[in-house]
């Protein structure tokens, strides 16, 4: 889950590593390093804690800073070794003459440590990657170049790596490699990059190359060779980046946190678009690619996912079936590649992940494509992993995500669920559903006026006021029932995510079952009630919970005046079906958790712990 960044070309390498390396703090942010080269000299620069310590650092560096023009950086999410200055990256070798970055975990590095220990080589750090320094570095004794170094090393490494190595040997190329981890190079004029992902380089270049695995490149100032895994010198299409500079901007919100919120009601037009023209109309999903008799013969969807994708295909599960009439199962990646993978060509596989790049996800696809399954993916990134494994691709269209708690790209999900879920539906010729999912689309045609009534300021005063109140209080629980259960499940993922407050989903009818023993003037619960046909059963269990002393929070769109005295604070959301109400019902749950993660004062965009891509297992 670490970001990696190299530079060639005219400009000052440290400026464009910096610059990158903010770009990818979302992919982790424990400490962070660069490796300067200037002739044949690198000069290597490590902080502990966030990015602004390595510019401090660098601010004492003129000299070397305003002369070098090639070099490599990182930004680390701690996998293996505590985030301290030794561990961070670059590594390097004994003579100090290879310098190595990398994003992924090595699984032999302990194999491979006990062998380079018995050559000699003497380890500095307790990361896996300097492992791979030391193997490089020993290669490159036997051929004297750096490619075929990098090439003999990684064929002894088992894992995942992106690794970006430079030579004071051959100071005029980096060499860079890739397996299972992402990578690409951008393309310039006199000059090159290389990135985990399109952030890092967008302000300087449109056009990029993504390697494939087992690929292994030499990036030069006006160059870039790519070989395969067979040594054979390969032409990779360069491509168009789909992103502006802008969308790296916070546009004068306080953080990304809140300007990815607001942007909520433009991203459900954009999943919309082409694909929902009139409540009359049939949904037009042209990318999905199984015709009307295959979809007459799925017998059965699996949604594989993780955290809020998971959570998102939850909802995804109780549309389907409802409208769809297909069994679905949902279940978190991380637990699906460790049991037998079942399925056939008669099951649909649906893979949700924002960033497309989630290493569990795209483990568990890879498993589900051996067993002739048709893969749907659903994904923020057409250029990513995931979209490159798809059968079926469903762009979600949400713009670049920067803070590590989704929003806008789970609201996205969201709506290309059910766009997929009426879309089958129709397909299959379920005409009894016909009038229930004509005044569904007519909703979602609607939504996005709805989304941003919610984000009025008289809206968001009321949750203010809430989440200031709230905010000193050290549990939470969220209750719900039916489609709202995953929004519940969010709501405490996100309260969690950035607040760091022991938050916990529970569906409201299993409060009685264990949860509510922790129920007192202590326990805020926030319960979810839409008019429909579970609220009469939410409200009997907030009885329940009121009967206790647990302190009431209610979201709804709509409550009875002899019920507003069982809550100690509401929250009225527009009027929303039920079957649509958890697109606006987690607008105010990502609000309440982004309030009560200011009032704590805590880092809202780059919670601890977390990065935005996890891209190891």
């Amino acid at each position: 889950m670490c970001g990696i960044i190299g530079y060639i070309g005219d400009k000052k390498a440290s400026e464009v590593l910096i610059s990158g390396l903010s770009h990818l703090e979302y992919r982790g942010y424990d400490s962070s390093g660069v490796a300067l080269m200037k002739g044949n000299r690198v000069e290597i620069y490590k902080a502990e804690g966030k990015l602004k310590n390595l510019v401090e650092i660098l601010k004492t560096k003129p000299d070397i800073c305003n002369s070098t023009h090639i070099g490599i950086g990182h930004i680390r999410w701690a996998t293996h070794g505590l985030p301290t200055t030794i561990n961070a990256h670059p590594h390097t070798c004994n003579c100090k003459n290879l310098t190595l970055v990398h994003n992924g975990i090595i699984e032999n590095y302990q194999e491979l440590k006990e062998e380079l220990s018995a050559l000699g080589c003497t380890f500095q750090s307790q990361t896996d990657t300097e492992v791979a320094a030391h193997l490089i570095a020993r290669e490159y004794g036997k051929t004297k170049n750096l490619l075929r170094a990098m090439q003999a090393a990684t064929k002894k490494i088992k894992g995942a790596f992106a690794f970006c190595a430079i030579h004071k040997n051959e100071p005029d190329k980096i060499v860079i490699a890739k397996r299972n981890a992402p990578l690409i190079v951008g393309i310039g004029e006199g000059e090159n990059f290389i990135a985990s992902d399109i952030p890092a380089i967008i302000e300087y270049t449109k056009k990029a190359i993504y390697l494939s695995d087992y690929q292994v490149g030499v990036v030069k100032k006006n160059s870039v060779e790519i070989y395969d895994e067979n040594d054979n010198l390969i032409k990779n299409k360069i491509e168009f980046l789909p992103f502006e500079a802008a969308t790296i901007s916070k546009l004068g919100y306080k953080h990304f946190m809140l300007k990815e919120i607001h942007e909520q009601g433009d991203v459900i037009r954009n999943v919309l678009s082409g694909k929902l023209i009139s409540n009359k109309e049939k949904i037009n999903l042209e990318n999905f690619k199984l015709t009307q008799t295959e979809i007459k013969n799925i017998k059965r969807v699996q949604i594989i996912a993780c955290g809020t994708s998971l959570h998102a295909g939850l909802v995804g599960k109780y549309i389907m079936e409802k409208f769809a009439q297909i069994p679905v199962d949902v279940e978190a990646s991380s637990e699906y590649i460790y049991r037998d993978t079942i399925a056939d060509e008669n099951t649909l596989t649906i893979g949700i992940s924002q960033s497309g790049e989630t290493a569990d996800t795209i483990t568990a696809i890879k498993q589900v494509k051996e067993k002739n399954s048709h893969i749907a993916i659903i994904t923020n990134r057409a250029d990513s992993t995931m979209a490159r494994l798809a059968d079926s691709l469903l762009p979600i269209s949400a713009g670049i995500e920067v803070s590590v708690a989704a929003t806008k790209s789970y609201m996205a999900q969201l709506i290309s669920l059910y766009l997929l879920a009426f879309y089958l539906a129709e397909q299959k010729g379920i005409t009894t559903k016909d009038s229930e999912i004509i005044k569904l689309k007519q909703e979602l045609i609607e939504l996005p006026n709805k989304v941003e009534a919610l984000l009025e300021d008289s809206s968001t005063t009321k949750i203010k006021e809430i989440a200031k109140k709230y905010s000193s209080f050290k549990d939470f629980i969220f209750i719900a029932r039916g489609i709202n259960l995953p929004t519940a499940l969010e709501g405490a993922l996100k309260l969690k995510e950035i607040s760091y407050i022991n938050a916990t989903g529970y569906g409201a009818g299993e409060l009685k079952h264990g949860p509510i023993a922790m129920l007192d003037n202590n326990m805020p619960v926030l319960a979810i009630l839409n008019t429909g046909v579970v609220y009469d059963k939410v409200l009997s269990n907030c009885e329940e919970a009121r009967a206790r002393q647990a302190r009431l929070i209610g979201v709804t769109n709509k409550i009875e005046r002899k019920d507003k005295d069982l809550f100690e604070d509401l929250i009225i959301i527009p009027s929303v079906s039920d079957l649509i109400s958890p697109a606006l019902n987690i607008v105010v749950l990502q609000l309440l958790a982004y309030y009560i993660a200011e009032y704590l004062g805590k880092d809202v965009d780059q919670p601890r712990n977390l990065a935005k891509s996890v891209t190891v297992e």
